[in-house]
C-alpha cells in the first residue's frame, strides 16, 4: 500500500552551500605468481618478457606516482565546491566521501542541469565552484561547445566500458546511465477506467487530458532530452507538431527531471515522463501502485556525467574528483542514497535495483550526442515558439 509523504510538492533551490566531514585514504595493490610448471624459454625470449616486465612496472610505477601528486597537489588547495545535478541524498553522500576519503574541504550545492549551464555561462569563465557532478549530458554538451568545461585526461577514464560514455574531448566523463520513460499509477488507471500508455504517441489520446506531467526544459535536462529525442526519432517539424499535441494533455511542467516521478505514486498525477530509476526509488520507498514503462516504439537514455568547470578555483582537487568520480569509491555507494542508475564503469558493482524491474536497456535509440551539442538551445527555442500561448504557469521554475 502507497504511502502518505509530506511536501511533495515543495521544489525549491538550495541557496546555501553545505559542508561534509574529513579523513583520509589508503592505497592498495595485489601480486601475481607465475605457474612453476612453465616451459623453460630461450634466453632472448626470457629478455625479451624481462624488459617488457620492467616497463609495465616503471609505467605502472609513474601512473601511481602521478596520481600520488595528484592527491598531494588536491590536498594543498584544500577545498573544493561541488555543482550537483543528481538526486540531493547522492551528492551529499558522494562529497561527503570525498572529504573523508582526502581530507578536503568540500561544500555543495543541488541545482538542476539547465540551472547550472545557466550559472555558469553568465559567470562566463570565472565559475562559482569547480566540478559538475551528475545530470544528463545535453547541458553538458552546451558548455562544452561554449569552452565552459575543461579537457582533462582522467587515469580512470579507462574503466569505462564503452567511448559513447565519454565526449570526445575529454570535457566530460559518464558514470551512469538511465532510461527515459512513463510511470503510471495504477491505482488511478483502474479507477479511470483507463490502460497504461504503451508508446509516446498514446500520451496525445484525448483520455489523458490534465493527467500527465513532464519537466520544464528551461530547468531540467529530462526535458531536453525528451525534446531531443522525439526530433531525433521523428524530425523537427513533426517532433514540434508532437508536442503540441502532447501539451494539451500535461498538467504540469516540473522543474526537476525528477519531479514526475514523485507525483506518481500519491496521485498527484497519472502518468509521469522522466527516468525510470526515478520510479524505482519511490517504489521502493513504498509507493506499490506504480508501473513502469519502457516505450514500445523507442526511447534513448541520459549519461549521467561529470566535469570541470574552466578557470575553478581550485583545478588539482577538481581533477582528483574526477578520478574518485569515475572509481567504486564513488559509484559502489549511489544505492545507499536511493539513486539506482546502471553504472557505466567496468570495475563498479551494479546494483541489484537496477535490474531487478527487467527494465529493456536494449530498445533504445542510436543517439546523436553530436546534434544534441550543437542544436539544443535551438530545439527548446523551437518547442516555446511551437506552444506559443500554451507556454503558461504550467512550467514551474521552483
Amino acid at each position: 500500500m502507497k504511502k502518505n509523504l509530506a511536501l511533495l510538492l515543495a521544489c525549491s533551490m538550495m541557496l546555501g552551500l553545505t559542508a561534509c566531514g574529513g579523513g583520509s585514504k589508503e592505497a592498495s595493490s595485489a601480486a601475481s605468481e607465475a605457474s612453476t610448471e612453465a616451459p623453460a624459454e630461450t634466453p632472448a625470449a626470457a629478455e625479451g618478457e624481462t624488459e617488457a616486465k620492467a616497463e609495465g612496472e616503471d609505467a605502472a610505477a609513474e601512473g601511481a606516482g602521478d596520481m600520488d601528486a595528484l592527491i598531494e597537489a588536491a590536498k594543498a588547495e584544500g577545498e573544493l565546491t561541488v555543482y550537483g545535478s543528481c538526486e540531493e541524498e547522492y551528492l551529499s553522500l558522494a562529497c561527503k566521501n570525498f572529504e573523508e576519503l582526502y581530507g578536503i574541504k568540500t561544500k555543495f550545492q543541488r541545482l538542476s542541469t539547465s540551472e547550472v549551464y545557466t550559472k555558469i555561462s553568465e559567470e562566463a569563465g570565472k565559475p562559482s565552484a569547480d566540478v559538475w557532478f551528475g545530470g544528463t549530458t545535453d547541458p553538458y554538451n552546451e558548455a562544452v561547445a561554449d569552452g565552459l568545461l575543461m579537457e582533462y585526461e582522467a587515469v580512470n577514464a579507462k574503466n569505462l566500458i564503452s567511448e559513447d560514455y565519454k565526449d570526445p574531448t575529454n570535457c566530460w566523463y559518464g558514470i551512469y546511465k538511465g532510461i527515459l520513460g512513463f510511470m503510471v499509477n495504477t491505482e488511478e488507471l483502474e479507477r479511470l477506467n483507463l490502460e497504461a500508455p504503451k508508446t509516446w504517441d498514446d500520451l496525445t489520446k484525448e483520455e489523458y487530458k490534465g493527467l500527465i506531467m513532464l519537466s520544464n526544459p528551461n530547468t531540467a535536462g529530462t526535458a531536453k532530452l525528451v525534446i531531443n529525442t522525439m526530433i531525433q526519432m521523428r524530425g523537427h517539424d513533426e517532433a514540434m507538431e508532437y508536442f503540441k499535441k502532447l501539451d494539451q494533455n500535461i498538467n504540469q511542467y516540473t522543474k526537476s527531471g525528477s519531479g514526475p516521478s514523485k507525483m506518481v505514486g500519491p496521485g498527484e498525477c497519472v502518468i509521469g515522463v522522466g527516468f525510470l530509476h526515478d520510479g524505482i526509488y519511490q517504489i521502493l520507498q513504498g509507493y506499490d501502485n506504480i508501473e513502469l514503462i519502457v516505450p514500445a516504439d523507442g526511447t534513448s537514455f541520459e549519461v549521467g556525467a561529470t566535469a570541470i568547470f574552466n578557470g575553478c578555483a581550485h583545478p588539482n582537487a577538481a581533477k582528483l574528483w574526477i578520478e574518485y568520480a569515475l572509481s567504486p569509491d564513488c559509484v559502489d555507494h549511489a544505492k545507499e542514497a536511493g539513486s539506482y542508475q546502471f553504472l557505466v564503469l567496468s570495475n563498479a558493482a551494479q546494483p541489484e535495483e537496477a535490474n531487478q524491474f527487467g527494465l529493456d536497456m536494449n530498445n533504445t535509440i542510436d543517439y546523436d550526442f553530436e546534434d544534441a551539442k550543437e542544436n539544443s538551445a535551438k530545439y527548446v527555442e523551437d518547442f516555446f515558439n511551437a506552444l506559443g500561448s500554451a507556454a503558461d504557469s504550467r512550467f514551474k521554475t521552483e
